[in-house]
Parts: structure tokens; C-alpha cells; sequence
């Protein structure tokens, strides 16, 4: 729903936001879906699908870096990393930050779409596609793990909403091939909504996740045009002490990887496993109907 120059977003029933439009860069309108990128005074450029903001400029720091430095720094010793999705280039642009990084595989399903956020919003990627570690395959992300032989440290699922295309990325199927793509003390990572309106999505993840590791949780982070309060990422792993590091050994690891970050701290990272009782109780309820 577009207004003259306001953008509205319509992902939640009875509540959104708006977006006040400067000047709209693209448009396109399928059958399928309706992809909007304009720039607007406080976010800078803005990518909007279908009713739902996707990204923009002046935030999408916090989102990206909280997918990446968390499981990335729990891990300690990660070399080979596995990006689904994140065809903006946000998510690589910080993964290549890790110099200990051997291998970074990045599956985007539509090489139209990192062409086209190279060319609408360069500060995202920075030139992360152009690093010699990164191989950006361009394939479905689910059929991608299922033939994958190889194996990860870290696989990030920069996933969209469970809805159309990108619903399969949210699947039981999904998550156990996933699973059988990690090293012993792997680490999967996702968005998996904000947890106030979409406390579904997270006992879905729980469910279909929490067979195949020994320890399936979240963790959250404030992203402002990602409204109705915290996004949660999904946390899935067989290693139950990469959440339990102590503050001096995440400061330790920060500081010899030598980043430099806008959100992210070690103390951010050891209190965002701290959850509100309300999801808690939403996770709690969804494991009570698996057993």
C-alpha cells in the first residue's frame, strides 16, 4: 500500500509504519511480488517487498553484525563459514572482516538480486564480493544443503520472512540438512522474526530445530525499521558452551580479531541471550507440544 510520497509497510495486521519516499530509485511489479528501493530522510535508501521494509542504509548495521561477530566469536576458531541468502552484500561485508576465515560460501537464489543491491546500495557489501575467500554460488538454499558434502563452522541463514519463496528456509527439512552440514562444534544462526508480533515463528523454529541439536535458542537485538520491538536470531548447536562464554574471553576474542563495529560489544553479545519471560514462556509452550 503506497501513498503518494509515504511508503507503508503492512507485514503485521493492524499495526506498521511509514516511510516518507525523497525520491524512489526502482520499481517493479510482478505477479509475484512488488520491489520497491527509495530514499528516505532519516533511513537513507530503503528496499521494501511486498509491504515488508528489507533493508536500509542508516541501520542495517545492527542486524548484520549480530548475525555475524555473535556466532562467529563464540566459536573461537571458525575457518569455514556458510551465508544463505544475503544477496544486499551486509551480512559478507562483515564475515570478510574475520581474517582467520579460510572459506566463505555464499548461496544467493537470484544473481539479479546482488547485482542489483551492488548497484543500489554499495555501502552494504563494500567490496566484500571481491575478497579471494568468498565463492558466492548462485542456487536455492535449501537444494544447496541437501547436495552439500562439505562442512561448516558457521552456516548464517539471512533468510526473509516465512512466507512464498523464502518459507522453505524455515523448514524441518532445512534445518536438519543444515545440521548435517555443521562441524562437530558448528554453530547455525538466523533471523527469525521480531518476537512480540511473530512469537509463532520462533516456537516453529523450535519444534522443527531442537530434534537435530542439543541446545536450540535465541537471542535478540533492537533493529529499528524491524518494528513491534527485539528481533530474535535463532542459535542451534551441539557445542551448549559457545552461549555460556565469560565477558573476558569474548573481550579477548574481539579485540585479536581487531574489528571495528557500530553495535556490536562483547557485553551486547553475552546479555542478548538474556530473555524476556514472555518468550521464554512462547518457547516453553512449543517444546511442551514436541515432547
Amino acid at each position: 500500500m503506497q501513498g503518494k510520497n509515504i511508503y507503508y509497510e503492512t507485514l503485521h495486521n493492524a499495526y506498521g509504519q511509514y516511510f516518507e519516499i525523497g525520491q524512489v530509485l526502482f520499481e517493479q511489479k510482478t505477479s509475484q511480488w512488488h520491489l520497491s528501493i527509495f530514499e528516505n530522510p532519516r533511513f537513507g535508501r530503503v528496499m521494501a517487498l511486498n509491504g515488508a521494509i528489507q533493508t536500509t542504509e542508516n541501520d542495517e548495521f545492527v542486524y548484520h553484525e549480530m548475525l555475524t561477530h555473535v556466532p562467529l566469536l563464540a566459536h573461537g576458531q571458525a575457518q569455514k563459514v556458510l551465508i544463505i541468502g544475503g544477496g544486499d552484500g551486509g551480512m559478507l561485508r562483515q564475515v570478510v572482516k574475520h581474517k582467520n576465515l579460510t572459506n566463505i560460501t555464499m548461496v544467493e537464489i537470484d544473481a539479479a538480486v546482488v547485482d542489483m543491491c551492488k548497484t543500489y546500495f554499495p555501502q552494504h557489501s563494500q567490496g566484500a564480493f571481491d575478497d579471494p575467500r568468498v565463492n558466492l554460488v548462485i542456487a536455492d538454499g535449501l537444494e544447496f544443503v541437501k547436495n552439500c558434502t562439505e562442512k561448516f563452522d558457521v552456516i548464517i541463514s539471512d533468510c526473509t520472512d516465512p512466507v512464498g519463496p523464502g518459507e522453505v528456509l524455515f523448514s524441518s527439512e532445512f534445518y536438519q540438512n543444515c545440521k548435517r552440514c555443521l562441524t562437530e562444534e558448528g554453530i547455525f544462526v538466523a533471523q527469525n522474526g521480531v518476537a512480540f508480533m511473530q512469537p509463532e515463528e520462533l516456537q516453529n523454529t523450535v519444534r522443527r530445530m531442537n530434534q537435530y541439536v542439543k541446545e536450540c535458542t535465541f537471542y535478540m537485538a533492537a533493529v529499528p525499521t524491524y518494528i513491534g520491538g527485539s528481533m530474535a536470531f535463532a542459535w542451534a548447536t551441539d557445542n551448549v558452551q559457545a552461549r555460556q562464554l565469560d565477558l573476558a574471553t569474548l573481550t579477548a576474542r574481539f579485540e585479536q580479531a581487531d574489528i571495528e563495529t557500530r553495535y556490536y560489544t562483547p557485553a551486547v553479545h553475552q546479555a542478548s541471550f538474556a530473555l524476556p519471560a514472555f518468550v521464554e514462556q512462547a518457547l516453553q509452550s512449543a517444546m511442551s507440544i514436541t515432547e
